[in-house]
C-alpha cells in the first residue's frame, strides 16, 4: 500500500496554545486559492472570515503568506488561525502539581474544559498550559469533564504521547474520585455498579441501556453529616459521565449535577454551585521513566465544610 506522506511543518506558531487550522487542497480545478476557500467555507460567518484572513495576509503556505489570487495547487497545504470570539476566564486557578521532561499533572478547577471543544477553546486546560509554560507539544493523556475538578495528565513531548495514553486505554492507572451526594442509610455500601452506558452525540445525558455492561464503578461511603454523604468512587472503566450516571442510578445524584437526574442546562458562565465531584487520586507506573507515581488533588469539595456557601451560590476555592 502507498504510504501517506507526513504534512510539512506549520509555518505558523500556536496562538494562545491553539494550533493553526491546516487544510490540504484536494484534487480539482479552481481559478485561484481564494475561490476554493470561499466555496469551502460558504455560508454564514465562515466565508466572510476567510475573506478577511486572505485580505490581511493571514493565510500561509509553506513559503509564506498567500493572497486570494494565488494559484490553486492540489496537494498543497495552507494554514491559518481561526478568528475566535473572546472567552471569559474561569475564575478559579489551574495548578500544576507535577512537571518533568515527559509528564505534566495539573489540578483542574470546576468549569474548565480539558481540551478545546465548542465554545471553549483558549480557556481550556490544554491551551492555557501550553501558552503559559511554553509547551507547544503538550497533549492530554485522558480527559476530565468540564464540570469535574481534579487531576488530569498530559504528555510533554509528542513522542511520549502514545505511551501515556495507553496507560489509560490499558486500565493501568489507579483512579479515585470524591463525591458529595445524599446519604441513604438503607443503601448497602460499598458496592460495585455495573451497567451498559451509551452516550449519543448531540444528546447531553448518557443513558443506561440493556445489554453487556461496559461500565464499572465501586462506590464507598466515607462518612456522612446528617443527610449529606461523602463518597469514594473508584471507576474501573471510563465511559462518559460514568460516575454521575452510576450515582444517580443508586438514587444518590451528585450535588450540583445539571444533567442527572434532570437536565437544567445552566449558562456556561454560571459558576454557582459547582458539581461536587473531584478527581482525587492518580496512581501508576510511569511508562517512560519507570517511576512509581501517586498524585493527590489539593482541592476540596465546598459543600462538605461550607454547605450554606455552596447552596447560596458563593463558590470558594481551596487556597
Amino acid at each position: 500500500m502507498r504510504r501517506t506522506a507526513h504534512p510539512p511543518p506549520s509555518p505558523l506558531p500556536q496562538r494562545l496554545g491553539i494550533d493553526p487550522v491546516r487544510l490540504r487542497l484536494p484534487e480539482g480545478e479552481w481559478p485561484d486559492l481564494g475561490s476554493y476557500l470561499r466555496a469551502h467555507y460558504r455560508g454564514g460567518a465562515g466565508e466572510a472570515a476567510i475573506d478577511r484572513l486572505l485580505r490581511d495576509g493571514r493565510v500561509y503556505g509553506t513559503e509564506g503568506p498567500l493572497t486570494a489570487d494565488a494559484p490553486y495547487r492540489p496537494g498543497d497545504h495552507v494554514w491559518f488561525h481561526r478568528e475566535l470570539p473572546p472567552e471569559a476566564p474561569v475564575p478559579f486557578p489551574l495548578r500544576v502539581v507535577h512537571r518533568d521532561p515527559h509528564l505534566l499533572v495539573a489540578d483542574k478547577p470546576h468549569f474548565l474544559a480539558t481540551t478545546p471543544r465548542g465554545s471553549h477553546v483558549t480557556q481550556t486546560a490544554l491551551a492555557l498550559l501550553r501558552h503559559r509554560l511554553g509547551l507547544p507539544e503538550l497533549s492530554p493523556a485522558h480527559r476530565l469533564d468540564r464540570l469535574t475538578a481534579g487531576l488530569v495528565m498530559f504528555s510533554v513531548r509528542r513522542e511520549d504521547r502514545g505511551a501515556y495514553q495507553q496507560l489509560f486505554a490499558g486500565r493501568r492507572v489507579g483512579k479515585e474520585y470524591e463525591a458529595l451526594a445524599p446519604y441513604e442509610p438503607s443503601l448497602a455500601l460499598p458496592r460495585t455498579v455495573r451497567s451498559r452506558i451509551e452516550k449519543t452525540r448531540g444528546v447531553i445525558a448518557a443513558a443506561e441501556l440493556p445489554g453487556e455492561p461496559n461500565a464499572e464503578s465501586r462506590v464507598e461511603l466515607l462518612e456522612h453529616r446528617g443527610a449529606l454523604g461523602r463518597y469514594r468512587l473508584t471507576p474501573a472503566t471510563g465511559r462518559t459521565h460514568q460516575l454521575r450516571v452510576h450515582m444517580n442510578s443508586l438514587g444518590l445524584p451528585i450535588l450540583g449535577d445539571p444533567v442527572y437526574p434532570e437536565v437544567t442546562d445552566p449558562a456556561p458562565d454560571d459558576y454557582r454551585r459547582p458539581l461536587q465531584l473531584l478527581a482525587r487520586v492518580l496512581e501508576f507506573t510511569d511508562p517512560v521513566t519507570g517511576a512509581a507515581h501517586r498524585f493527590e488533588s489539593g482541592r476540596t469539595l465546598q459543600a462538605w465544610d461550607d454547605p450554606e456557601g455552596w447552596a447560596g451560590g458563593n463558590p470558594q476555592e481551596t487556597p
